[in-house]
């Protein structure tokens, strides 16, 4: 029995207001919560991304300025999180882990992040909780260096991948595919490859539905050879910020699926947790730990 591959990193959870929406304590609760509920699991402790990988994608002013706390009031506020030397360290850290992810997905054919997802970070801008698009550096550094032609971003977040369909809109190695609710942030959404805009309230069998039927037709028509799935928990009933229906097995059901789906045809995966907003951080944890939990099923049987 092998065991899964995860990354994480005690920098994950640097100090944060307690009483802030987006929930940074739910990184070492996670960690806590794989321990105690999935077995024959491989610790990696990631190492900061390197500044020329991230400037490969975003703008180098962007970077500089936010790892120096220095880009203006109007750019902070657009981010949505209080900057601190912590934070900057924590991203540029979290961004290795999903590098990390991706070349321990190439090696072991699938691996987990206890964190990544942060699919609304444009070209010189952050945006809704997320500071650097580690979606986007991951696909261009597999093609770039050569380790996987044709990359699929199959983003299940609740909310649209706008910043991942900008930043990846002319790469032809790179194929996004976002599933999200079509009422929610952000307000105006930017082109995926594929976008499947779901109704307020969808519920377990509605969405399961259509997230296989469109991850089958992906795999069929583009025959990616590498999958980043975003396997956001906002898309829960209880959820935050989230507006769809589905419940806890829904999402386990979901996570399952897909990754039993992209491991059958033999297609390496590196899964990210994306969204998940609750005020209790523990209680959010959980949810993101459905899928460590379903990745280390399908590699179980593998």
């Amino acid at each position: 029995m092998r065991p899964l591959p995860i990354v994480w990193d005690p920098g994950y959870s640097p100090a944060f207001p307690a009483n802030h929406r987006f929930p940074m304590a739910k990184f070492g609760h996670l960690k806590d919560w794989v321990d105690a509920h999935v077995p024959h699991t491989e610790l990696y402790r990631p190492t900061p991304c390197p500044i020329e990988v991230v400037s490969a994608v975003h703008a180098h002013d962007y970077v500089e300025g936010f790892q120096a706390g220095t880009l203006d009031a109007r750019a902070f506020r657009e981010i949505g999180l209080p900057w601190s030397e912590g934070l900057a360290a924590r991203t540029i850290l979290a961004l290795g882990g999903s590098l990390l992810t991706c070349q321990l997905a190439l090696e072991s054919g699938l691996a987990s992040h206890l964190a990544g997802g942060t699919h609304h970070a444009h070209h010189a801008r952050g945006s809704g909780f997320c500071i650097y698009n580690d979606l986007a550096v991951c696909a261009r550094y597999l093609t770039g260096e050569g380790l996987a032609s044709r990359v699929l971003i199959f983003d299940c977040d609740v909310h649209q991948g706008d910043g991942t369909a900008a930043l990846l809109d002319e790469h032809a190695g790179s194929f996004t595919c976002s599933i999200h609710a079509e009422k929610n942030f952000p307000a105006r959404k930017v082109e995926s490859d594929l976008d499947v805009h779901l109704p307020d309230g969808m519920g377990d069998a509605d969405y399961l539905a259509v997230v296989m039927e469109t991850l089958e037709s992906v795999l069929v028509s583009w025959r990616p050879d590498f999958v980043i799935y975003d396997a956001g928990a906002d898309v829960h009933v209880d959820d935050a910020l989230g507006r769809l229906s589905v419940t806890t097995e829904g999402l386990k059901s979901r996570d399952l699926q897909v990754i039993r789906r992209i491991r059958e045809v033999g297609i390496p995966c590196a899964t990210v947790i994306g969204g998940g907003y609750d005020p209790d951080p523990k209680r959010v944890a959980a949810r993101h730990g459905v899928v460590i939990q379903a990745a280390a099923e399908v590699m179980a049987r593998s």
